[in-house]
């Protein structure tokens, strides 16, 4: 469907002042298919290198819910949610990803091989692999950050080359899913609540997640009751986070 870029503003200027973190959610208006729209759309979210180092787990049987709520400190927007979705960071997955990756490249390279595509098999290749090959002690991280600092001291280079820099990576590609998630679940005219304080040890024994997944955030799903928003929104001036250079 073609929109006109006015129509295509003007509905995501609503959607974007309709959002917000609703801590009360109503206990019969409801439809799960905004879930199921809103998770295939944050699937299709920007992520690093498109490596897609994220899970989407969706919690919605009653037991789950209850469980999960108590180890978000039984807060009053995982009391009253019809469904909750936990946000999850894989960067463990790095090699599955960087080979799906790879493999896509090179069917779609065809009999006509562009520099672009051998380009890119390099990189899913050689490069994701020397970047994301971190070992527990961090000694590959060390000699990365290393090589760069020497790189950097002749041309410009990426500094952020060590495990914990990667892991970083890979939460803020799933926070970008989990905003696209939380803005398409207003364009279905439903509400949602990022959730951070959580035990973490505890959800994720709930959903039996390996050992080197981590949470990134739980979202909260409904519809929203006049009492779930907590007063006016409220942010710092934009002239004093946007900076003219």
């Amino acid at each position: 469907m073609i929109v006109d870029e006015k129509t295509q503003s003007e509905c995501f200027e609503n959607i974007v002042q309709t959002r917000r973190a609703v801590r009360k959610f109503n206990p019969d208006d409801y439809n799960p298919d905004a879930v199921t729209k809103s998770l295939a759309r944050a699937h299709l979210a920007p992520s690093s290198s498109n490596m897609q180092l994220w899970e989407f787990y969706r919690v919605s049987s009653p037991n789950k819910m209850k469980e999960l709520s108590r180890y978000c400190m039984g807060q009053n927007t995982t009391e009253t949610a019809r469904e909750m979705i936990v946000i999850v960071a894989r960067p463990d997955l790095w090699r599955q990803r960087a080979k799906s990756n790879y493999d896509f490249v090179k069917t779609n390279l065809g009999d006509r091989p562009a520099f672009k595509g051998r380009s890119a098999l390099s990189y899913y290749g050689k490069l994701m692999p020397m970047l994301y090959n971190n070992d527990i002690l961090g000694i590959r991280g060390g000699i990365k950050m290393l090589v760069a600092w020497v790189i950097g001291l002749k041309r410009p280079m990426v500094r952020q080359v060590n495990g914990t820099d990667i892991r970083i990576v890979a939460h803020k590609s799933a926070a970008l899913a989990a905003q696209t998630f939380m803005l398409s679940m207003v364009a279905e005219g439903h509400d949602t609540c990022p959730v951070e304080g959580f035990d973490s040890v505890r959800v994720k024994k709930l959903l039996q997640l390996p050992r080197k997944a981590e949470i990134n955030m739980v979202i909260t799903c409904g519809k929203r009751m006049p009492e779930g928003i907590y007063g006016p929104r409220f942010r710092i001036p934009l002239d004093e986070v946007v900076f003219p250079i």
